[in-house]
């Protein structure tokens, strides 16, 4: 089982669509034989299933996320209002944000968001809000002393604001939020559940399981955040197709992470790298503790880059299906984060001891193409270079 996931991890993201499998993102090996059981369904095809269920419910509310301005969602404007700017003070003084499935420096976040209509940035402010409160249970100051039962209390708290009964001022902003655009609470229950298995589970066998832990930590902004940015009316895609390429989005800015922060997740005795990959590339949980670049090491991080790089690649596919008013936001998000991994590549690979960043002047210089990708697309953009 190990060597299979291995290998599919490393396949193009379209492998099942060109072999006609039932489930078109799924790595799917198993999609088309009825006798498998349920214990023996990969995690790709049981994220598959909360991708139909979010498309579902979008289609049920309409093609395209609109904001209903007349719906009175709080009956006093001015304690909603400062609800929306506690959390644009909050998103500030963190010096980050999550977007789309990822922290980003604060540059880049600023840029993003700024890059969005007003409306939209009050809801993603609220739910970045909730998203960095929620990874601080397991990861700030206190995190020594959160049990699983924590989060249990925290999820009873997250069932409440959806049920309209807030319990603090950025409850009320993610609340209201919520009333306004068709999100679904199943993705803000599976970050929950991201954040349990940093409580329990510091290793991960294969990439089966990575997958899925990405998706409970990363993929599942990309799942609050399509509702808020709509489909582009005029797009043919499915909208199945369109959640697809945000999960991808969130998967690969957390593999990006991950081989980031390989030295510091170490130092708390944490490895997120597939042990069977570490295993066959030769290399064991010593040789990171150790922290010695080798050619191993090197040859092994080229594999783990090159498939968070497919990753971005099937993002990319779903981007220009969103709303024109939010497409360079996406596209900005996408292009400043993936530079990261060659960064990594620029640091030798090593992620022991260098962290990998992007310079203020590449991401600077990382707009425009943003730009033009969002207004004219891929292949206008080509064109325009080739003169």
């Amino acid at each position: 089982m190990n060597a299979h996931y291995s290998l599919l991890s490393l396949m193009p993201r379209n492998y099942c669509t060109q072999r006609r499998c039932k489930l078109s993102f799924s790595s799917g090996i198993f999609a088309n034989s009825s006798a498998v059981a349920n214990s023996l369904r990969s995690s790709e095809e049981r994220v598959y299933e909360v991708v139909l269920k979010q498309a579902a419910r979008v289609r049920k509310q309409g093609r395209e996320s609109a904001l209903d301005l007349k719906k009175p969602i709080e009956s006093d404007w001015n304690r909603l209002n400062e609800a929306y700017e506690r959390c644009r003070e909050f998103c500030a003084v963190y010096d980050n944000t999550f977007y789309l499935g990822i922290y980003t420096c604060s540059f880049s976040s600023s840029v993003c968001t700024l890059l969005m209509m007003p409306e939209l940035r009050r809801a993603f402010w609220a739910i970045s809000v909730w998203c960095r409160r929620t990874d601080d249970l397991v990861d700030g100051p206190n995190a020594t002393y959160i049990t699983p039962k924590d989060l249990e209390r925290w999820e009873k708290r997250l069932t409440d604001l959806f049920e309209g009964r807030p319990s603090d001022v950025y409850d009320v902003a993610l609340s209201d939020t919520v009333s306004r655009y068709p999100i679904d609470i199943q993705p803000f229950k599976d970050m929950i559940e991201g954040m349990t298995l940093d409580l329990t589970k510091s290793r991960y066998e294969n990439f089966d399981e990575l997958y899925l832990y990405c998706y409970y930590v990363a993929g599942t902004v990309g799942f609050m955040s399509v509702p808020v940015i709509g489909i582009a009316p005029e797009s043919k895609a499915s909208i199945e197709s369109v959640y697809n390429a945000a999960l991808a989005l969130g998967i690969a800015n957390q593999l990006t992470n991950i081989l980031r922060d390989v030295g510091e997740d170490a130092s708390r005795g944490r490895i997120y790298l597939p042990q069977d990959e570490l295993a066959g590339a030769g290399l064991s949980d010593d040789d990171i503790f150790h922290g010695k670049v080798t050619d191993k090491w090197r040859s092994f991080m080229k594999g783990q880059i090159k498939r968070a790089r497919m990753f971005y690649d099937e993002a990319e596919k779903g981007v220009s299906e969103l709303n024109l008013t939010s497409r360079w936001a996406v596209w900005a998000s996408l292009l400043l984060y993936r530079q990261i991994l060659d960064a990594i590549e620029a640091n030798d690979y090593n992620n022991f001891t260098k962290r990998a960043y992007v310079p203020k002047a590449k991401k600077l210089l990382s707009l425009p193409a943003a730009y033009g990708r969002a207004f004219m697309g891929n292949s206008m953009l080509a064109k325009l270079i080739m003169r």
